[in-house]
């Protein structure tokens, strides 16, 4: 496939960043918790500022939105939304599963992705009006409309309680197969054809805008539990899906999960 200018931007930044992940992965790194007790290292913030440097080089006029630091003109046309490493906690524990995340947005709506996994040399890519790429060559969502035969995942079941308890039951009890852990990877999986849904809770833009044109142009779709377009003010409960007849299907169970008793 031949990339956009900014694809390749994307990726020059994701090869620099794999180096500096590296570097630090499985190394004697301190872990400090930020104020939501999630852990932040000395990668996270290094990364995001090397990040934001690059994008400030490239595309000085485009807005900058990140984990680590304060966002910068968010009323530019153009936003990037970069997420130096998602699933920190696999970082710090030695799991491979991290990643590093970077969108651009155009008018308030993803237009760019771009999940790149450092330590297993893999790397999705998605642009509006183009086919979604896994390493470089084209790839497609499975194709699966029946919740019976679906293979999904979430992060961790334990992030579901309360009045959103019953929606992971029922992601539980629909589904042929489900899974935990993972992160960005999974959107991947799901573009690539490997699993079939994703459903999280309580995502931030960082960790969910670069999936967007991802899955959508591998034929999938993903919007938040109500079936609404994800931008930066998405409350952050997101589904991913295969097929549309999936997606439905499970939004429907999410909204009778949701109904007053």
């Amino acid at each position: 496939m031949t990339s956009s200018p900014e694809l390749s931007f994307a990726a020059s930044v994701a090869d620099a960043v794999r180096e500096q992940a590296l570097h630090y992965f499985r190394s004697d790194l301190k872990v400090d918790d930020k104020a939501d007790s999630s852990p932040v290292t000395v990668a996270d913030r290094e990364i995001e500022a090397f990040m934001r440097q690059e994008i400030a080089k490239r595309f000085p006029e485009d807005g900058i939105f990140g984990e680590e630091q304060a966002a910068t003109q968010l009323d530019a046309r153009d936003i990037w939304v970069v997420d130096p490493i998602d699933g920190t906690k696999s970082f710090v524990s030695g799991h491979p599963l991290f990643g590093n995340l970077i969108a651009r947005l155009r008018d308030g709506a993803p237009y760019l992705g771009q999940i790149d996994m450092p330590a297993l040399g893999d790397r999705w890519q998605g642009q509006k009006g183009q086919p979604s790429t896994f390493n470089g060559q084209v790839c497609k969502t499975s194709g699966c409309t029946d919740l019976a035969e679906a293979r999904a995942y979430t992060t961790d079941p334990e992030l579901f309680f309360g009045e959103t308890r019953p929606v992971y039951e029922a992601l539980r009890e629909a589904v042929h197969l489900l899974r935990f852990g993972g992160d960005c990877y999974n959107y991947g999986l799901l573009a690539s054809g490997y699993c079939d849904m994703v459903l999280e809770i309580g995502l931030q833009p960082y960790d969910y805008l670069p999936t967007v044109q991802i899955i959508e142009g591998a034929g999938g779709v993903i919007t938040d539990w109500s079936g609404a377009p994800l931008g930066l003010t998405s409350k952050g409960d997101v589904l991913a899906s295969a097929t549309p007849e999936l997606h439905a299907a499970m939004l429907a169970r999410i909204a009778a999960c949701r109904q007053p008793a």
